[in-house]
């Protein structure tokens, strides 16, 4: 808690304020992210369930190995590192090297949680740091993509393909991204409203978590029911990608289903310590959020943008904190009736 004036400030979110509570809302999590987990191994097989086990296992052994040599109390029962390392492992190609899911992994929780001063006081979101290492480390093996082979064993050279979003970054079209669909038997037809749906069931190259909007939307439902998340922040960043693509001549149905929006907006955008606590500050980390993704979208290197802006937009939090405060404890004078 800071003082200022002698009026109570809350200087972090009152969700963490007890081991208990941060176990219940990570448990919310766990199971609002189960339907896509589950749907990404359906689609990608074996190597899609070992990258989820060896980042989570790999996530859980950092967090203890790092507080046991630092003398601190062993939190693994919070759940926090359990579901870093899962939102690491959805937001990674199935194809990942193990070797480097259980890097990123280790990066995530050790160097984006525990140095900044372990679960509570990190600026930026873990996995997405996770992510982004990976990405800038590994390039080739992080936007290497694959066809949804069923529950295998492998994922063969023959199935490599570019993500939708892929497609049209590089001069191709929705129509591009249709026939690609049909000549995989992943879509009934190559039209526009085919390609929709297939993307929106999530039938697709991607990422093994974040191609089903159905289930992503199913989980969002989840955690708005039982008040996990805060609506405003999510909202804003899909509002703001629609609007920014409608201005840049972007279609914008094709950029909510196609990349990983929805899978940011709904289990990113909404973490309680690297996102703002107030209203207003949720609303515009969510404004940013969904205009840096539609500028990397159209203009940047890479074909999705959903990973640096929120990360961008976590660096901005604490200023938005400290210029738009929620003050706890203080009732402001009502204004005395005139005489």
């Amino acid at each position: 808690m800071a003082q200022n004036e002698g009026r109570i400030l809350l200087s972090s979110s009152p969700h963490y304020a007890s081991p208990v509570s941060s176990r219940r809302l990570m448990s919310n999590v766990l199971t609002a992210l189960a339907p896509v987990s589950i749907f990404g191994i359906v689609m990608y097989g074996v190597p899609a369930l070992l990258t989820i086990l060896v980042s989570v296992a790999s996530a859980l052994a950092a967090e203890a190995l790092f507080r046991l040599v630092t003398k601190q109390d062993i939190r693994i029962k919070d759940l926090s590192a359990a579901v870093t390392g899962l939102l690491l492992a959805l937001t990674l190609p199935p194809s990942t090297p193990l070797w480097m899911t259980a890097l990123g992994a280790v990066f995530a929780v050790v160097v984006a949680k525990e140095f900044f001063g372990g679960l509570g006081a990190n600026v930026f979101n873990p996995a997405l740091i996770g992510r982004a290492f990976l990405v800038m480390s590994f390039p080739a093996a992080i936007t290497t993509w694959h066809q949804p082979v069923g529950f295998g064993y492998a994922l063969t050279d023959a199935v490599t393909t570019a993500t939708p979003l892929g497609i049209t970054k590089w001069g191709g079209t929705i129509a591009d991204v249709g026939a690609n669909f049909a000549a995989a038997g992943l879509s009934s037809g190559s039209d526009y409203w085919s390609v929709m749906k297939t993307l929106f069931i999530g039938n697709r190259a991607g990422c093994i978590g974040e191609s089903s909007i159905l289930l992503i939307l199913a989980g969002a439902i989840y955690l708005l029911v039982t008040k996990t998340i805060d609506w405003r922040a999510p909202l804003t960043m899909i509002a703001t990608t629609i609007v920014a693509s409608l201005i840049l001549g972007m279609d914008p149905l094709f950029g909510i289903l196609s990349g990983g929006v929805l899978f940011g907006a709904v289990f990113m955008a909404t973490d309680y310590v690297s996102a703002p606590i107030t209203a207003k500050g949720k609303i515009i980390f969510g404004f940013g959020a969904g205009l840096i993704i539609v500028l990397i979208r159209k203009w940047g290197g890479y074909p999705e943008g959903v990973t640096y802006g929120i990360l961008i937009m976590n660096a901005v939090s604490p200023f938005l904190n400290k210029l738009i405060q929620k003050k706890y404890g203080f009732v402001p004078k009502k204004k005395e009736a005139a005489k």
